[in-house]
């Protein structure tokens, strides 16, 4: 698909509070305006992060008393809260997503800092990193005295191991949306707020704990870098379908082209690749300026065909092309990692059944956003199928 039969003009939704309601022209096309509800995703910025220990191994223990990576959002004590965070996790044999989910619980809860409460005058007293006044709420995910005594709670592996006893609970928490595995656990009055920081969540796990964010956890069996047919990596990424890469990102023939084409047969089910909130969900029109997306598609034919594009936090957006009917979602519908979204055709400026996949960064929606889906999709546990 070239930059000229492609969705165009730049999206930026900016920083998204937790009850903001956008109204979103669809940038695909001529005319029409669709709203739709955004209040948990956008979220931490990933950029300037110098990670470590990438390489995904099995087993690999937490990082508590090396060097941290940088991040300019966090310093080395909160990271050294969060190495505490996943290493009892890890002793406590829970999954790498349930280390992700924690570390992102205490990000939004206390920014990783083990506070005190300047209501809780006992707190003060104890080893803190910051003063909160959150009622009689303590420590890195901010416990209430139900969840122990003061000192319990201001210490950070107590801390952990209650919310992870409380969160192992929590009937299928593994395959949910981590914001809905968080807020069963803390009963926030804010139960959207999670989810925006998933996705640097997951790379500071990576980091601590040798790429275990590229874990996924199947048939209760530990396996790296293979996220695919609706089996989420504990970063929250999936493969979007199980056919094989073909043509690249911005090749020598095809600098133009934005994404990759995944082959697959007619009717082969789409999956969203991460848990999202959908921006669009419609025909685009072709070169003539026609919808005509219920028929198989031709090259210079121009357009996406019927295409979905899903915002998801840290600011990615993905799209799916050359669907071969309506997809099956709605704009401003939260769609889950995993979900079928619609199946694979030859709608739009195609020359046969296949998948085009893009990957954009920083909520930009145009070619100045897209990025090379490959390597970002193994950065995530959920490698495209053909592609090293």
């Amino acid at each position: 698909m070239s930059d000229e039969t492609r969705p165009r003009r730049q999206l930026r939704l900016g920083s998204l509070a937790a009850a903001l309601t956008v109204a979103l022209a669809l940038l695909c096309c001529t005319g029409g305006a669709g709203a739709f509800f955004l209040t948990e995703l956008g979220g931490e910025s990933t950029n300037g992060m110098t990670l470590t220990n990438q390489d995904c191994k099995e087993g690999s223990q937490a990082n508590i008393v090396g060097e941290m990576p940088r991040i300019p959002q966090y310093g080395e004590r909160q990271l050294r809260n969060a190495a505490r965070i996943i290493k009892v996790g890890q002793e406590m044999k829970v999954s790498p997503r349930g280390w992700v989910i924690a570390v992102a619980t205490a990000m939004q809860e206390s920014r990783l800092l083990n506070l005190a409460n300047r209501t809780v005058g006992e707190s003060e007293n104890l080893p803190n990193e910051g003063i909160g006044a959150d009622h009689d709420s303590v420590g890195l995910f901010q416990q209430r005295a139900s969840w122990g005594s003061v000192a319990q709670r201001m210490t950070p592996e107590y801390a952990a191991r209650k919310f992870y006893e409380k969160l192992v609970r929590v009937p299928g928490w593994e395959t949910m949306p981590l914001s809905r595995a968080a807020q069963a656990v803390q009963i926030s009055a804010f139960p959207d707020a999670y989810a925006k920081h998933e996705d640097l969540a997951a790379r500071i796990v990576s980091a601590l704990a040798g790429g275990a964010a590229r874990i996924t956890l199947a048939g209760g069996k530990q396996t790296c870098d293979s996220a695919a047919d609706g089996q989420i990596a504990a970063s929250g990424w999936t493969a979007p379908i199980p056919g094989r890469v073909g043509s690249g990102f911005r090749t020598a023939d095809r600098p133009a082209h934005n994404g990759v084409d995944i082959a697959a047969p007619k009717g082969t089910d789409i999956r969203v690749a991460a848990t999202g909130r959908v921006l669009v969900a419609r025909c685009d029109p072709d070169n003539r300026g026609g919808r005509t997306c219920d028929v198989d598609g031709w090259p210079n034919k121009g357009g996406c065909g019927w295409f979905v594009d899903v915002l998801h936090a840290g600011g990615f957006v993905t799209r799916y092309c050359h669907m071969v009917s309506k997809p099956r979602v709605n704009v401003g519908q939260l769609v889950e990692a995993g979900a079928v979204i619609g199946e694979v055709g030859s709608s739009g400026n195609s020359s046969g059944p296949h998948l085009h996949f893009e990957v954009h960064k920083d909520e930009d929606r145009s070619s100045r956003g897209a990025i090379d889906p490959v390597p970002f999709m193994r950065s995530r546990g959920a490698p495209l199928k053909g592609v090293g």
